[in-house]
């Protein structure tokens, strides 16, 4: 199975429990997961990330094979996702989406049969689109990177 990361897994990683300083190995574990065809993102994802001009930005700035490319498969879920928004959704709501990474991220998954990684969670909103609420209808699976972490059997030990 393999996983597409959105762009506040990342951050909130670096900003919270993962931070480069206390938690490299997590960076470590997301390199390897991704050299063994596990953890993506999509290119949106990647232009979102480094204009932040962070430490973030730093680490990401040599790892553009992780941040995968629109490719004709992409291209045709994207059309499936936009159809299904702007009937869902508000202008503003589904505007919002269409300009973002997520709405990338939920098309590469629905087209190539990725797993969703966001910490967002499914909400009753004609205004916002949310990751989880743009998965559903397409059957592509959703989890928050907690989940990652436990089926992929992640172990961050300490050593001596």
């Amino acid at each position: 199975m393999a996983y597409l990361l959105d762009a506040d897994t990342f951050i909130q990683a670096k900003n919270g429990p993962y931070r480069f300083s206390v938690c490299p190995a997590y960076w470590d574990w997301l390199d390897r997961e991704h050299a063994n065809g596990k953890i993506f993102s999509v290119e949106r994802i990647y232009d979102e990330l480094m204009a932040r001009e962070d430490d973030l930005s730093d680490w990401i700035e040599n790892r553009e094979s992780i941040f995968l490319p629109p490719d004709e498969d992409t291209h045709e879920s994207l059309k499936l996702l936009s159809e299904w928004a702007t009937k869902k959704y508000l202008p503003e709501g589904y505007s919002e989406f269409f300009a973002s990474g997520d709405y990338m991220l939920v098309g590469h998954a629905i087209g190539r049969s990725f797993t969703v990684v966001t910490h967002e969670r499914a909400a009753n909103s004609k205004a916002k689109v949310k990751i989880p609420n743009a998965c559903e209808p397409f059957a592509v699976p959703c989890i928050n990177p907690f989940e990652l972490l436990q089926r992929e059997n992640a172990s961050f030990v300490l050593g001596s």
